[in-house]
């Protein structure tokens, strides 16, 4: 395929940051559904499966810097940015796209391109997770690591059951959206093209 015919999306940087991103929310899901199990022993130790999701949550953590200032210093974050005008028309149009147009051979409303790299709805989405669910995550899995920093009543209930349900309802929220992610991620020229992209740099028009 021509080099026309292709665009250098995700900078070795990016890629990095995605393939630690990948591997360590897996390990967190996984070990934050065998906490909430109820079962205290398994296969793994109880002890070990905290021990696992607490390092995951420190690489995550650091691995966030990483994409927060690549995105601050990089060209990167001109993708990130919402235009006020059709705010609301421009997502429900490319949410139409995905539940009936490319069922029906609708061409894709919003092209990728040198200048869009998302669109619409998934720029949204991402702005969404990046900037307020994983913070939110981080910033209560930190507080559960260290519970003296927590609220001891907020509203008079208990502070570290807020920080609990908060960082469970986020992590919820996270593993739908990767389902999601890797569901999307496959609808291209095979499904297996947008993966490769990811790896060596270059997404295929």
């Amino acid at each position: 395929m021509s080099s026309e015919n292709k665009i250098y999306f995700y900078p070795l940087w990016l890629r990095i940051w995605h393939g630690i991103n990948a591997l360590g929310i897996i390990l967190l899901i996984i070990t934050g559904i065998s906490m909430n199990s109820g079962f205290e022993e398994s296969v793994i130790s109880f002890k070990l499966i905290i021990t696992v999701h607490n390092y995951s949550g420190v690489i995550i953590t650091l691995n966030y810097l990483l994409f927060f200032i690549g995105n601050m210093v990089t060209s990167n974050k001109k993708f990130y940015i919402i235009k006020p005008k059709n705010f609301l028309k421009r997502p429900m149009k490319q949410a139409y796209y995905y539940a009936w147009g490319m069922f029906h051979g609708m061409k894709a409303p919003y092209p990728l391109s040198e200048k869009r790299k998302f669109n619409p709805l998934q720029k949204y989405t991402y702005l969404a997770v990046m900037y307020i669910v994983v913070p939110l995550v981080i910033i209560t899995g930190i507080g559960l690591m260290f519970p003296e920093l927590i609220f001891n009543k907020i509203y008079n209930v208990s502070g570290v059951l807020i920080t609990a349900v908060t960082h469970s309802a986020m992590g919820f929220f996270i593993s739908i959206f990767l389902v999601i992610h890797l569901y999307i991620a496959s609808i291209g020229k095979s499904p297996l093209d947008n993966f490769r992209s990811i790896v060596n740099g270059w997404h295929h028009i």
